[in-house]
């Protein structure tokens, strides 16, 4: 499958309020960018990406001042109210350029740490596949799950549990036919494995680097900061 392309989508349409801050935490500075650009700079600069479309609320203020300049065709589109509405308004726009045979590699934008390797992990493992898959790590922590009034009901065997990662990747086609029917349907759905998984397909595990952050409270810009710093003094750097 020599002429299949890989794309990726970044809803960035979220508000970020578990960070307290003035702004979308897609927006905070990190390392000299915002959050986002670190994130789009990740696809911007693989060589097997094709392109990117990123989802922003029309009412956002902060996007047009980026000015934004990217070696890879940049498009736009509309977010939505959930993650998904922002995902599905996205591959619309990808529909345009892509076929629904291509691969879409869907990202969180307040994951600005990803490494190539891990791009390169998730091709190279689901490239063959025919259902697609997602970055996760293993959960190492006990688990324990709460009762109503806010106390420890149980532990949960942590044996067999991922913490899901971005990007996913799915084809095209699937992925949006998937998250259409889950919209028409009502279901609810937190990720794009999610929307397979309520079609009834089981997406692959990959197993990715456990400093893919998603940045959520403020200790995590601190956290993001100190491996992007990790990175860029590293003497084989993975990101140029």
């Amino acid at each position: 499958m020599t002429d299949t392309r890989y794309w990726a989508v970044i809803p960035a349409a979220g508000v970020g309020k578990r960070m307290r801050a003035d702004r979308p935490k897609q927006y905070l500075s990190l390392h000299g960018k915002t959050v986002l650009e670190h994130s789009i700079a990740r696809f911007d600069s693989h060589p097997a990406i094709a392109g990117i479309v990123v989802a922003v609320s029309e009412d956002d203020g902060y996007w047009p001042d980026l000015a934004i300049r990217t070696r890879k065709p940049l498009h736009v589109a509309p977010g939505g109210k959930e993650r998904s509405d922002s995902v599905i308004n996205a591959l619309a726009v990808l529909a345009r350029h892509a076929t629904e045979d291509d691969w879409v590699l869907v990202h969180d934008a307040a994951r600005p740490c990803l490494r190539p390797s891990d791009i390169d992990r998730l091709i190279e493992r689901l490239s063959a596949d025919a259902v697609g898959g997602i970055l996760a790590t293993p959960v190492r922590d006990t688990m324990k799950r709460q009762d109503d009034a806010g106390r420890i009901q149980r532990t949960e065997e942590r044996e067999g549990l991922w913490h899901a990662l971005t990007p996913q990747m799915f084809p095209l086609g699937a992925l949006r036919a998937a998250l259409q029917r889950a919209a028409e349907e009502g279901a609810v759905i937190t990720d794009e494995a999610s929307a397979l998984e309520y079609v009834g397909q089981s997406p692959l595990l990959v197993e990715g680097r456990g400093d893919n952050i998603k940045i959520t409270r403020p200790e995590d810009l601190a956290l993001a900061e100190f491996f992007l710093r990790q990175e860029a003094a590293e003497p084989n750097q993975e990101q140029a």
